[in-house]
């Protein structure tokens, strides 16, 4: 299993929610990460996944 981050914002920049994620994939990784900001009501506020290796699996503006 790979580590993931988990991290979304406010709209001013401060950090909501900051987690590590584990996932067999990319896409395992980013349907969690999309799972958890979810049940935190975060959806609408900029998010993303990042792989601890480098590169984004998920991304939302």
């Amino acid at each position: 299993m790979a580590k993931y981050f988990l991290t979304a914002f406010s709209k001013t920049g401060e950090h909501l929610l900051n987690e590590v994620i584990e996932a067999g994939t990319d896409k395992e990784a980013s349907e969690k990460g999309v799972e958890r900001l979810e049940a935190e009501n975060l959806l609408e506020n900029p998010s993303r996944v990042a792989k601890s290796s480098g590169g984004l699996v998920h991304f939302h503006p």
